[in-house]
C-alpha cells in the first residue's frame, strides 16, 4: 500500500454506462445475480487499485492528444477507465468510462 492518499471520484457517465450494462444482464439476460455480482466485482476492483496505487497500471496507448493519460482496469469482459488528476495539491482517482471489451475505444476514450 501506498503512503500517498488519493481522492476516488466518479463521472456520470462511468454510471450511466455502468447501469446500462448491469441493467441489461438484470433484465433483459434474466440474471439479476450476474448483475450484482459485476457491481460487486467494480467496486472492489476499482478499491483494490485506488489502495495499490492508481498510477501503478501502464497508461493506455491513445491516438488522441490528452493532458491526462487514461488508465484501465480489467473486470471481466469490461474495462473501467480513469484519470489522475492533480488539485490543489491533491492527487485524484477520476473513474470516467465502463466499457465492454468488445467496444470500440478510440470513439469513446
Amino acid at each position: 500500500m501506498l503512503d500517498e492518499k488519493y481522492e476516488l471520484r466518479y463521472l456520470p457517465l462511468f454510471y450511466e454506462e455502468l447501469d446500462r450494462d448491469t441493467s441489461y444482464i438484470a433484465f433483459n439476460l434474466g440474471n439479476p445475480d450476474a448483475a450484482n455480482n459485476l457491481l460487486d466485482k467494480v467496486a472492489e476492483a476499482i478499491l483494490k487499485r485506488l489502495e495499490d496505487g492508481p498510477e501503478i497500471a501502464a497508461p493506455v496507448p491513445s491516438k488522441k492528444d490528452r493532458k491526462h493519460p487514461y488508465y484501465r482496469i480489467y473486470v471481466n469482459e469490461y474495462i473501467v477507465y480513469y484519470v489522475v488528476l492533480e488539485e490543489k495539491g491533491k492527487k485524484v482517482m477520476e473513474v470516467r468510462r465502463f466499457l465492454h471489451r468488445l467496444e470500440n475505444r478510440d470513439e469513446k476514450v
